[in-house]
């Protein structure tokens, strides 16, 4: 079955950097569209960046320009996610998702994604 599993969450101070990856297995990797989606506490999920299957597209929230950066690897079914400059109000889950498409664009609606890792938790600290 298709896995979604994410890695490289933790604590770190305000400023600092992390690097989310996203290991997938069970679907044919470079036929999807990949995100990174987030939730704080309280808050409803968010899109934050994708990349489209070929990864020539790659959409940003505004949050998060400048700061984070998506890239993919199809030889390695991976999906990353860089981020620098961080602050407390990107502590969330962090989720992975998968959008099974036939064109390079990018959905940044979450419901249109097939697939869901269980989520990774960023804490930054101020």
């Amino acid at each position: 079955q298709v896995q979604l599993v994410e890695s490289g969450g933790g604590l770190v101070q305000t400023g600092g950097s992390l690097r989310l990856s996203c290991a997938a297995s069970g679907l044919s990797f470079d036929s999807y569209v990949m995100a990174w989606f987030r939730q704080a506490p309280g808050k409803e999920r968010e899109f934050v960046a994708g990349i489209s299957r070929n990864g020539q597209v790659t959409p940003h929230a505004d949050f998060s320009k400048g700061r984070f950066t998506i890239s993919r690897d199809n030889t390695k079914n991976t999906v990353s996610l860089q981020m620098n400059s961080l602050k407390p109000e990107d502590t969330a889950v962090y989720y992975c998702a998968a959008d099974l498409r036939t064109d390079f664009a990018v959905i940044t609606w979450e419901v249109a994604y097939d697939y869901w890792g269980q989520g990774t938790q960023v804490t930054v600290s101020s």
